[in-house]
């Protein structure tokens, strides 16, 4: 039972100085260092998280053997951590067990939940495997939970060719609710009723392209930005997945990637968020969504040790149980509109600066003391509650016994209003006289802020709220002023998806914050009220790599009549191929380089020693399933890194191909039981089109004692795709290599093969 304070008055103020010890006591760290599970559970993929209102942090994840080095046998259904401060998590239980589970999906493994609260009450969506969405309901993040049945009905999903897992929830500023889910290939919304708790009417199809799944929506600027992964989640290291954004101004669509991209075409997308870099971790994906008390953006994903992937098989056809996902959180900014981890530097490794997870100034209320708070014009008092450890009620002023952290904060509250009135946050500033307040007002259906200055209104900004707006429940006002500039939001669990925002320019004069509190008029109630420094936004990626000089020796122009002699076939010659018109003509052959399956022809010559770029310009228009052509860096049959431009068809396309950017590796696999010989794995890089520009980047990793290779796509030569990195253990020597294969029909030309010394 959380405490909290509660006051019932026409004008009340309180000002809060430095708090006792509380029930949520969280000293921000330093620094952290991912998987930020580790040590609790051994895997938690699907990660989803949300703030409580009891100041803790939950998340929930994927029905997985999670004490599987502890000698626990099975699975967890759907388990839950807690943290103070979103780095340092304990086990918190699991939403259902085998004797809890309902009749309704008994027996069937449960996936991908997504938490919320929604009118009060914490929901939690989540797939059964054998496709369908299910919901339960909780008081508090923990629990106790009651089922709610099916939320996906079957005439909805016969209206959206997809497998039915993979959904997320989200609250739009007019209050609709709407559902985002689908897998392998298509993700699609639609509408939910008012409580959320049912999907009704017809799907809108958003997204399509191969092994697409995993949507989650953020409405940020005027836009909303669906994250999606793409590739395979769960083959250990070789596990390709990674994830990715469109934005729309529409939750139905269009969403269109960076480079304008509908997502519904039948293409590879770009706009990359997270991918593999070359560090321990493949496979980062099915992200989540967070806000620290900075006002700095988190993704929460799972990503797969490369260093240790793999369970012990569990049964046949449970390849999602062999490969461990532990839950990483990283820094994610937006620059130039678009989402990305670390500036474009990807999963992180090592240590890194820890999310802002306490306040400066302000506090929760624990355990109900009054220690350190001063009231005026009003009387309070401590109350318990399930979901809370602590809140307050009044009008006028909850102010901060010391002055805000900087110029620049971000301040929040969460209020609830028990009767007629208005509740909110305020800002006070350096002089008593100036402050601002931004208020959920009842009697007027709306968020309203107002500038004090001298004591003198400088006019009110009122932004309506949702028809049907429950002033009854917890919403979280958040205000965040960088120099003049104040922006405020209202939303019930701050995952993206405000109701109300505003944003207005101060005074110069009146920019310097005071102090932080909240405000409320007749009965409300007000918790976890405080300010942090705001955080330093990141505005500009990480460089992007960039070829070195140009090593004539080791291209070829195709300028001639005839191969030049510093390329060898391994099964070749190849039928049909051409040197003519400054190309090398190829036509796809139907043959294969594949697992145990190696009878295509490859066209090789000798790379460079040291770092480099192979780049080929490539024409190429396949028009069946199947049908690639690309460059290769190759050591033999079982151990390559391919970049191609394919035809792939979609899962439940009728017939459609989708033209796909196919970063690829093949190679070893020797950390599962029993070995596996050689595995194959792709990755989906940007956009396609008739001639692309294709490129693979060679760098040894003398420490690790890997080789490491990336690869860039582009549609014009000057703007590129850079997609993820795959390694390998460090073995024989690469050659470049040429390929045209998978099925006859279509033709290959190479306009050139460049490489540059790095």
């Amino acid at each position: 039972m959380r405490i909290f304070l509660g006051v019932a008055a026409l004008l009340a103020t309180l000002a809060v100085s430095p708090l006792p010890a509380q029930a949520v006591t969280s000293t921000t760290p330093a620094t952290y260092a991912n998987p930020v599970s580790a040590g609790v559970v051994d895997t938690f993929p699907d990660p989803t998280m949300i703030h409580g209102k009891d100041g803790y942090w939950y998340a929930y994840g994927t029905q997985n053997p999670v004490f599987n080095s502890k000698g626990e046998p099975g699975e967890r259904i759907l388990p839950i951590m807690r943290s103070a401060d979103m780095v340092t998590w304990e086990y918190a239980g699991d939403v259902f067990t085998a004797r809890t589970q309902p009749a309704w999906h008994a027996g069937t493994r449960l996936w991908a939940p997504d938490i919320r609260y929604i009118g009060g009450t914490y929901h939690l969506y989540y797939s059964l495997a054998s496709g369908d969405l299910g919901l339960v309901t909780a008081p508090t993040p923990a629990g106790p939970w009651t089922d709610r049945g099916d939320v996906l009905p079957a005439a909805t999903q016969a209206t959206c060719p997809t497998g039915h897992i993979d959904q997320a929830q989200f609250t739009d500023v007019d209050g609709t609710h709407y559902m985002y889910w689908g897998s392998y290939d298509v993700i699609c919304v639609a509408r939910m009723n008012a409580d959320a708790t049912l999907v009704e009417g017809a799907a809108t199809q958003v997204a399509r392209g191969r092994r697409m799944e995993g949507g989650y929506v953020v409405r940020r600027g005027g836009h909303y930005y669906l994250f999606y992964s793409d590739a395979g989640c769960c083959d250990g290291a070789y596990s390709g997945y990674q994830v990715k954004v469109g934005r729309s101004t529409s939750p139905f669509g269009p969403f269109t990637d960076d480079e304008g991209v509908d997502l519904m075409a039948l293409t590879s997308k770009g706009a990359i968020v997270v991918g593999a870099n070359g560090n321990r971790w493949a496979g980062p994906g099915h992200s989540g969504f967070q806000t620290d008390l900075s006002g700095q953006d988190w993704l929460v994903y799972h990503a797969i040790p490369t260093d240790d992937p793999d369970f012990p098989p569990v049964g046949p056809g449970r390849l999602q149980s062999l490969s461990k996902r532990p839950l990483l959180i990283d820094r994610l900014d937006w620059i130039d509109g678009w989402p990305v981890v670390r500036a474009g530097a990807g999963p992180s490794e090592g240590a890194q600066p820890a999310p802002v997870a306490s306040f400066d100034v302000g506090g929760t209320f624990g355990e109900g003391s009054m220690t350190g708070w001063r009231t005026e014009g009003g009387s309070w008092t401590a109350k318990t509650g399930q979901d809370s450890q602590g809140y307050g009620s009044g009008t006028g002023y909850l102010v901060s016994g010391r002055k805000a952290p900087a110029a620049d904060v971000r301040a929040q509250a969460d209020v609830r209003i028990t009767a007629g009135g208005a509740a909110g946050l305020t800002l006070a500033f350096v002089n008593r006289d100036d402050h601002v307040s931004a208020v959920l007002d009842k009697d007027r259906g709306a968020l309203v802020t107002d500038v004090v200055i001298g004591g003198q209104s400088r006019g009110e900004s009122v932004t309506p709220l949702p028809a049907g707006f429950d002033y009854g429940t917890w919403h979280t006002v958040v205000a965040e002023l960088r120099g003049t500039a104040l922006s405020v939001q209202v939303s019930a669990d701050q995952l993206g998806d405000p109701v109300a925002a505003q944003r207005r320019t101060l005074p110069q004069a009146a920019a310097r914050p005071g102090s932080v509190g909240a405000i409320a008029r007749g009965a409300a109630d007000a918790d976890n009220v405080g300010a942090a420094r705001l955080h330093t936004p990141v505005t500009e990626r990480v460089p992007e790599p960039r070829p070195g000089t140009l090593l004539p020796a080791y291209g070829d122009e195709f300028d001639g009549s005839a191969l030049d002699p510093a390329w060898r076939w391994v099964r070749g010659p190849a039928a049909g191929v051409t040197v003519s018109g400054g190309a090398l003509s190829w036509p796809t052959q139907n043959a294969e380089l594949y697992l145990d399956n190696n009878t295509a022809s490859v066209l090789l010559r000798d790379a460079p020693e040291g770092d480099y770029t192979v780049e080929a310009k490539l024409r190429f228009a396949p028009a069946q399933g199947n049908q690639q052509a690309g460059i290769l860096l190759y050591e033999n049959d079982d151990r390559y890194f391919k970049m191609a431009h394919s035809a792939l068809p979609l899962s439940r396309g009728n017939g459609a191909v989708l033209r796909m950017s196919e970063f690829a590796k093949e190679g070893e696999r020797p950390t599962t039981t029993p070995p596996i010989a050689v595995a194959n794995a792709p990755m989906f890089g940007g956009p396609t089109a008739e001639t692309m520009w294709l490129r693979l980047s060679y760098h040894h990793d003398a420490a690790n004692r890997e080789t490491e290779v990336g690869a860039a796509t582009s549609r014009d030569g000057k703007r590129w795709v850079r997609n993820g990195v795959w390694t390998l253990p460090a073995k024989g020597q690469l050659k470049i290599g040429l390929f045209s294969m998978n099925r006859a029909g279509a033709v290959a030309a190479f306009d050139h093969v460049r490489t540059y010394q790095d």
